[in-house]
């Protein structure tokens, strides 16, 4: 309900236009009173990543734009973490662990897909993290749907989202005088190949394992 009414309520404040009116204030908050200004970062992007609001994008970019490529990706890095885990335990506890058991009672392809993950659980969770396919929301509630454990959820979440963060607090790093020349800051650098060939190949090196398997498994 919070993600559907944030995405109507807040979409205009979690925008690349807000952060623009406001970024002289930020600057100046953070100058002042850097450890809240952290703090504060930190709570409103794990909110909005716990909530599933809009604006995931912008609050990495601002990591970068406030605290610059380091401290700024760890920050992002662990805000985001730490949201997907809020959102991931809420599935489970709420309503994903009876769907998790209801999906393997029935049996049929979504059983034999929870079979397949508990085999590869490691691989596949780095695939959803780094290969650009599912929304990060998604990415954070089949896993819960489908029963995986949390400590492996947090782990590969923190690593497998690292290597597009420290792309965008890149970005963010320059957004200042982007924003000051009234323009908005150029994503499609995600896109250029120095930047999605490693990705890419950070995500075959993860379904190696898978293939590796199931190729066994063939000879056998």
């Amino acid at each position: 309900m919070v993600a559907v009414v944030g995405a109507f309520l807040l979409r205009d404040q979690l925008s690349f236009e807000a952060l623009a009116r406001r970024h002289d204030t930020l600057i100046a908050f953070r100058n002042a009173h850097y450890f809240a200004s952290v703090a504060g970062f930190m709570l409103a992007y794990m909110a909005v990543v716990a909530f599933s609001l809009p604006g995931a994008t912008v609050f990495t970019l601002t990591g970068g734009f406030l605290f610059g490529l380091f401290p700024g990706v760890l920050y992002n890095v662990v805000a985001a973490t730490l949201g997907a885990i809020g959102i991931f335990l809420a599935a489970r506890t709420g309503y994903g662990a009876r769907f998790a058991s209801l999906l393997q009672s029935r049996g049929g392809p979504v059983a034999r897909l929870q079979e397949g993950l508990r085999d590869n659980e490691w691989s596949v969770l780095f695939l959803m993290r780094l290969a650009p396919v599912l929304p990060f929301f998604l990415a954070n509630l089949i896993p819960a749907f489908l029963n995986v454990r949390l400590s492996r959820f947090a782990i590969t979440t923190f690593f497998g989202i690292m290597p597009g963060g420290l792309v965008l607090t890149s970005v963010g790093t320059g957004l200042g005088a982007v924003l000051a020349r009234g323009e908005a800051p150029d994503l499609s650098i995600l896109f250029t190949p120095m930047v999605l060939f490693p990705i890419l190949g950070l995500a075959a090196l993860s379904a190696l394992p898978i293939l590796i398997k199931y190729f066994r498994r063939r000879e056998v």
